[in-house]
């Protein structure tokens, strides 16, 4: 799905947002998650930083309220998600400045 276009609330062929990106590819390995990042946070149970693993979904602060942005950690720092600034799906590393200092938790 990198490449995809982002539209905020987006769901379907014309563009998705961060948490239609994760309940798509959940979906696609037979898991059922919620439609916002926020009721994604609440179905699944915290796991630290330092202990993520690969499919684990990493939840971030970026629109001035807790659970705002979801992604997908790949592993080696490195996240996938669908991004409102590049307007597409991308990886992004957990330790850059922006996603770190937003970085809630996983």
């Amino acid at each position: 799905m990198p490449g995809i276009r982002y539209v905020l609330g987006g769901n379907g062929s014309n563009g998705i947002d961060c948490s239609s990106y994760t309940q798509a590819v959940f979906r696609s390995m037979g898991i059922s998650l919620p439609r916002t990042a926020a009721a994604q946070w609440s179905t699944g149970r915290a796991v630290s930083r330092r202990d993520l693993r690969a499919g684990d979904l990493v939840f971030f602060n970026t629109l001035r309220h807790t659970f705002s942005h979801v992604g997908i950690y790949i592993g080696d720092d490195t996240f996938i998600h669908a991004n409102s600034g590049s307007g597409r799906v991308k990886q992004n590393k957990l330790s850059e400045k922006y996603y770190s200092s937003r970085f809630v938790n996983a």
